[in-house]
């Protein structure tokens, strides 16, 4: 799927934040991170852990392959929009457990959060042509 250059440069740029979000996952922000493991999944330390660090994984192999995989932008895109609806019960768990983590130190703040990730997922999708491959699915 064709994209433009503000297409490529957005989707090269969301890919960067994928990457280093991935990489605080692993390092400086990794108990920021597990704040956002949905209170109703086990609470053992080392299973959070273990969610935070598979997740940074993933996030830093979809990081990459948002840049440098362009034959597969769709592809990728669209995975990316799917692991951001996965990782939505996260920001939810933060918001009705009021835990403080990014700086989200109030309700108010944690509810406005929420609304960025319907944003992300129209950015990816936007960014990698798969907005474009899905409608013209639909038209077929």
């Amino acid at each position: 799927m064709k994209t433009n250059n503000i297409q490529n440069l957005m989707r090269i740029f969301l890919g960067g934040l994928m990457t280093l979000a991935g990489i605080g996952h692993l390092t400086f922000q990794r108990q920021e991170f597990q704040a956002q493991v949905p209170r109703w999944l086990p609470s053992s330390p080392e299973f959070m852990d273990f969610v935070v660090i598979s997740s940074g994984i993933l996030e830093i192999a979809l990081g990459l392959a948002l840049i440098f995989w362009i034959k597969n932008k769709v592809k990728i895109g669209i995975g990316l929009a799917i692991f951001y609806v996965l990782i939505f019960p996260g920001n939810i768990s933060q918001y009705t457990n009021g835990i403080d983590a990014f700086g989200l130190d109030t309700d108010r703040k944690r509810l406005i959060r929420l609304f960025f990730q319907p944003v992300l997922i129209m950015w990816v999708l936007w960014s990698t042509g798969a907005f474009k491959y899905l409608l013209n699915l639909k038209k077929k």
